[in-house]
């Protein structure tokens, strides 16, 4: 498959619950829990993320770049001058990393464990 986003995280530190409950009144979205602080959907297309943990949600919107090797990926980002905010680390699911690009956006890659 080749890469391209297939998940957005938003930071909902504030109001974790609200969020999730705007988003499944508004849409019908379904949510899966992570823990107390995160929870996603899980459709298959691209899917939402709400991360409610304080140190580690963003200011802004993450989109997340979906990859089949998350190590080529990886080095292709730093030979392209791409800089890591977060090496590549696990999660319930799989890993990632987070990368800012040259205009300053932060993202991340992600594989499926």
């Amino acid at each position: 498959m080749p890469p391209r986003i297939d998940y957005v995280e938003l930071p909902s530190v504030t109001a974790h619950e609200l969020t999730r409950g705007f988003y499944a009144k508004a849409f019908g979205w379904t949510f899966t829990d992570y823990g107390p602080d995160y929870s996603a959907t899980t459709s298959g297309d691209v899917d939402l993320g709400l991360n409610g943990q304080p140190d580690e949600a963003l200011a802004a919107p993450l989109p997340v770049i979906r990859v089949d090797d998350l190590e080529a990926a990886f080095d292709a980002v730093m030979k392209s001058g791409g800089i890591i905010a977060k090496p590549i680390f696990s999660f319930p699911g799989g890993r990632r990393f987070h990368f800012i690009d040259p205009s300053g956006s932060e993202l991340a890659v992600w594989q499926e464990a």
